[in-house]
C-alpha cells in the first residue's frame, strides 16, 4: 500500500467535502426568491456569485486533480474506497463552519467509518497492478457496466422512496467507480505518450460517464433521503471499484483468512454511513436543525437531499 497514493486520495476526500461545506455555506446565505423556474435560475445565478461558492468550485477542481494524481500511482481498489473519508471529512469540515457539536451517535457512525475503511483496506492490500488496459478488456468489462447500470435504473422505475433512492444511488456509484477507472486508463495514458491522448476515446469516455454519473445522483437525491442513497454510493462505489481493479488493470485483493475482516470492515463502512448521512453536519441541514447554527448537533434530523 502506498503512502503516496493515501496521502493524495485522503487529501482528494478532504478537498471534495471541504467544497460540499463551502457550496453549502453559499447556498444557506442566500435567501430563497420565491417558487417557479425563473426565480429558482435568479437565486442559482446569485449563489453562482459568491465567495464560498466560488472557493468551493476551485476545491472541487482541486479534488479532481488529487484523485487522478491518486490513481495515476496507486490501485483503483485503494483510491475509490478511501474516498469513502469523505463523510468524515465533512462531519469535521462542516462542524467547525457552521460551529455544530457532533452528539455521541454521530462521533460512532464517525468511528465505525473509520474503523471500517482501516480494517477493510489494511485486511485487503490492495496491490498496484497495471496502468492501463487492453482495449479488449474495456469493450467488455464496460458493456456489463452499461448493462449493470440500466438494469438498477430499470428496476428503480416501478418503486418509491427509499427502494428508489437506493436503486438509483447503487447506479450512480457504478457509474462513478467506471469514472474512475477511466480516470486511471487516462492517466496512464498520459504518462506513456502525453502527447496523443486528447486524440483517443478514454478522456472523452471519461467525462461522459461522469456527467451520467452525475445526473443518476442527482435522480437519487430526488427520489429520497441521504441516508437511504449514501450507503448505497460508498459500498457500491468502494465494491465496484475493486472489481473493475480486479477486471481492468489485474489489482488483486488478499483473500483467504482475510475475507472475514474484509466483510465486517465492509460492514462497519455501512454502518458508519447511514449514521454519517443522517448527522446534520453531514447532510447539509445546518441551517435548518435546532438550535440554529451555534446549536448542538441533534443527530436526529432529517436529512436534506443532498450528497456530501
Amino acid at each position: 500500500m502506498s503512502f503516496l497514493t493515501v496521502v493524495l486520495a485522503l487529501l482528494a476526500a478532504l478537498s471534495n467535502a471541504s467544497a460540499s461545506v463551502l457550496q453549502r455555506r453559499a447556498a444557506a446565505e442566500e435567501p430563497e426568491g420565491g417558487r417557479g423556474a425563473r426565480q429558482a435560475v435568479r437565486w442559482l445565478a446569485r449563489v453562482l456569485r459568491r465567495p464560498h461558492w466560488l472557493a468551493g468550485a476551485g476545491m472541487l477542481a482541486l479534488s479532481t486533480v488529487l484523485q487522478a494524481s491518486a490513481l495515476a500511482v496507486g490501485s483503483l481498489s485503494l483510491v475509490q474506497p478511501l474516498l469513502a473519508s469523505e463523510l468524515l471529512f465533512t462531519l469535521a469540515v462542516g462542524s467547525l463552519v457552521f460551529h455544530r457539536r457532533p452528539n455521541a451517535r454521530t462521533w460512532l457512525a464517525f468511528a465505525a467509518l473509520a474503523v471500517g475503511l482501516a480494517l477493510f483496506l489494511g485486511a485487503a492490500q490492495p496491490s498496484a497492478g497495471r496502468s492501463t488496459a487492453p482495449a479488449e478488456r474495456w469493450l467488455v468489462v464496460g458493456g456489463a457496466v452499461l448493462c449493470l447500470a440500466a438494469l438498477l435504473v430499470a428496476a428503480a422505475r416501478p418503486v418509491r422512496g427509499a427502494p428508489r433512492a437506493g436503486l438509483l444511488g447503487l447506479s450512480s456509484a457504478v457509474s462513478f467507480a467506471a469514472t474512475a477507472a477511466l480516470l486511471k486508463e487516462v492517466t496512464g495514458r498520459l504518462a506513456q505518450d502525453p502527447g496523443t491522448v486528447l486524440a483517443q476515446w478514454p478522456p472523452y469516455a471519461t467525462v461522459g460517464t461522469g456527467v451520467v454519473a452525475f445526473l443518476l445522483l442527482q435522480s437519487a437525491l430526488r427520489a429520497g433521503t441521504l441516508t437511504a442513497s449514501q450507503p448505497a454510493l460508498t459500498l457500491g462505489d468502494a465494491v465496484t471499484s475493486v472489481a473493475l481493479g480486479w477486471a481492468l488493470f489485474d489489482e488483486q485483493i488478499a483473500l483467504g483468512v482475510r475475507v472475514l475482516p474484509e466483510v465486517i470492515g465492509i460492514v462497519l463502512i455501512g454502518a458508519g454511513s447511514i449514521g454519517l448521512a443522517s448527522a446534520p453536519s453531514v447532510s447539509g441541514t445546518w441551517d435548518t436543525a435546532p438550535g440554529g447554527r451555534n446549536g448542538s448537533d441533534p443527530g436526529s434530523q432529517k436529512p436534506a437531499p443532498q450528497r456530501s
